[in-house]
């Protein structure tokens, strides 16, 4: 099961290198930054919701993710992985949020599948909150969200930033932000 999770991670990431002529648009913010606080219309197990950064906040660390398309192969995976974990970032009182420019019509169908009622995703049309969080892509000519990565502190700062389009380091480099911080301010 492992191997084969394996090999599909790795063709899927193969896949989106060979097939998908993307360009970085803008470096992500990094940290020490402010994140901006845009509501997005989102979905949660399916059902329609309203996601405001500054009210998740509230609760304690927010790990907010960008991804390129819902049903894509690395986002579909991404996805499968930050829904493993994410009881893990519940214990540690983090929320995850996942937020996509592209197939937005598709976040309710996508939330229920593939983050599997776990956690919200935002519909992002025109990477307009993307482009706020300098974290957008060209692909073949359409502006989406990179796949990029914050662990943003109760205060709003950004405390950590990861772009990289392979979604393997993703979940890893979150859960450690989000423990660090945790070690600086328990609960």
């Amino acid at each position: 099961m492992i191997r084969c999770r394996s090999l599909a991670r790795l063709a899927a990431t193969a896949l989106l290198a060979v097939t998908l002529p993307l360009t970085s648009v803008l470096a992500a913010l990094q940290p020490g930054e402010k994140a901006p606080d845009v509501p997005l219309q989102a979905a949660l197990a399916g059902k329609p919701i309203t996601f405001s950064l500054q009210q998740a906040l509230k609760k304690g660390p927010v790990v907010l993710y960008f991804f390129p398309a819902a049903f894509t192969a690395g986002c579909t995976l991404e996805a499968h992985d930050f829904a493993e974990v994410s009881d893990s970032f519940a214990r540690l009182g983090a929320t995850v949020t996942g937020v996509t420019a592209g197939n937005v019509d598709q976040i309710a169908k996508f939330s229920q599948l593939e983050c599997r009622n776990k956690f919200a995703v935002a519909a992002d049309p025109g990477a307009s909150v993307a482009t706020q969080y300098q974290s957008t892509l060209q692909v073949l000519g359409k502006k989406l969200s990179d796949r990029t990565s914050y662990v943003i502190a109760p205060d709003g700062q950004i405390l950590m930033s990861y772009t990289d389009m392979n979604p393997e380091q993703h979940i890893q480099q979150a859960m450690d932000a989000v423990k660090r911080y945790r070690q600086a301010h328990p609960v």
